[in-house]
């Protein structure tokens, strides 16, 4: 098994991995554009790392730099982490993470965070796994085609 963040030039794979990603969640997507993909791995503040077997995409782990205000220093939130399910116990994920975090160490950001979803009991299981600490907080989402409310 083989880890690669992917960069520009890295289009296929990227398509692969997020196509992969969106069918492991059971997530409805669409097909990205050549130009966005382009876009979005030029972006340095863009982490996609995926896990290859044989040539063959398996997982991977997508995050996100987040430049603080408090500090002249930036966070990196963990949006997806995903492996095909033939391939998971193998510590495909855990090695995802781990090139996550040494990668960013590298570039000087400490501190990462996840949300997962509590009814997630594997997911949970996994980031405590890995020394991670559950903090409670409560997200809200918010859609724009909608219309805030007047109180």
């Amino acid at each position: 098994m083989r880890l690669k963040r992917l960069k520009a030039g890295d289009r296929e794979s990227a398509k692969v991995l997020f196509t992969l990603m969106a069918k492991l969640f059971e997530e409805g997507s669409e097909e990205l554009s050549d130009g966005y993909v382009d876009r979005l791995l030029g972006q340095e503040d863009f982490w996609a790392i995926a896990a290859f077997v044989d040539n063959d995409i398996v997982g991977g782990i997508t995050a996100h730099t987040l430049p603080m205000t408090r500090t002249e220093s930036s966070e990196l939130f963990i949006y997806d982490i995903a492996v095909r399910s033939d391939q998971r116990r193998k510590g495909i994920g855990r090695r995802l993470m781990e090139e996550l975090r040494a990668q960013a160490t590298g570039l000087g950001i400490r501190d990462l965070f996840v949300p997962a979803d509590n009814e997630d009991v594997h997911a949970l299981d996994f980031y405590r796994a890995l020394g991670g600490e559950s903090a409670p907080v409560t997200i809200f989402t918010f859609a724009n085609d909608s219309e805030p409310s007047r109180s």
